[in-house]
């Protein structure tokens, strides 16, 4: 089966003075993808951040992003972040769910319940969770569903019974932030195990164990996702920062090893179940 990449370049956290390599502008985020995409990303993972480097929800922000990524890259697959991690109405979250034309994206983030990070809480109850999947359908946007727990799957499951999740099911099963699931093979087994039928699946490690999950993904038949929003450095002893570059370079590397030809856009949303790029 060939591999899904999927790029998470600037997530809500990482700066520019924790690592000079993410970026946090317009232009500097469609240029990450853009070299990623080159490498082999299929998926982006997109957030955007204001003037001083705060995560924000402004729709007209992503659709600068969007605009820049969908010309350079007009097959990749443009995920959008609905994160309640800084932003709590739904309001705001939803509102680059709104965009159209070359700027709506394909898929949207939807994390399946609330969860404590190292720092702080990102909550999503169970009506935020609804009333985001119900635009997400209203809109024709596939929930890209991020799974940090047990509970979150099982979660899902009983959203799907009532067909508020609808498919395709695109998981993204992460693993290892303090808090949550921790990263070990067990945990990502047993995640993969109780999936609903048909689902795609990546695995995402946390910090020191992004390419451990990501190795897992590879050689058991998942995807992956990577880069800098969960992980800043290529090494465990944080003293070789990483590029988004370097880190999609890695992955391919692993795949091409373990004879997992790399996914094109086109051909992941095949395998995804998505519609054809807009044009």
């Amino acid at each position: 089966m060939k591999l899904i990449v999927n790029l998470a370049p600037t997530g809500m956290v990482p700066t520019t003075a924790d690592n000079a390599a993410v970026p946090v502008m317009p232009s500097t985020i469609a240029d990450d993808c853009t070299a990623c995409c080159e490498a082999g990303a299929s998926i982006v993972h997109l957030h955007a951040r204001d003037e001083n480097e705060s995560p924000t929800w402004r729709s007209d922000l992503y659709r600068e992003i969007v605009r820049a990524v969908r010309a350079r890259c007009p097959d990749t697959i443009i995920c959008v972040s609905t994160s309640g991690r800084t932003h709590g109405a739904f309001e705001q979250r939803s509102d680059v769910l709104k965009l159209d034309g070359l700027e709506k994206p394909d898929m949207a983030s939807l994390t399946l319940g609330s969860l404590n990070f190292p720092k702080q809480a990102s909550v999503s109850d169970p009506s935020m969770i609804k009333r985001l999947a119900d635009k997400m359908n209203e809109r024709g946007i596939i929930p890209e569903l991020e799974v940090f727990d047990f509970g979150m799957l099982d979660y899902a499951k009983y959203l799907i019974e009532r067909s508020v999740l609808r498919e395709p099911f695109y998981f993204n099963l992460l693993l290892g932030s303090l808090g949550t699931l921790s990263a070990t093979p067990f945990h990502l087994a047993s995640l993969v195990m109780s999936l609903p039928a048909g689902a795609t699946w990546a695995a995402a490690g946390i910090g020191r164990f992004q390419f451990p999950m990501n190795s897992l993904a590879i050689v058991t038949g998942g995807h992956v996702r990577v880069g800098l929003e969960d992980n800043l450095f290529l090494d465990a002893e944080k003293k070789r920062p990483a590029t988004n570059r370097t880190l999609v370079d890695r992955v391919v590397r692993l795949a091409e090893a373990s004879e997992r030809p790399i996914a094109t856009p086109i051909e992941a949303r095949a395998m995804i179940g998505l519609g054809e790029p807009p044009s």
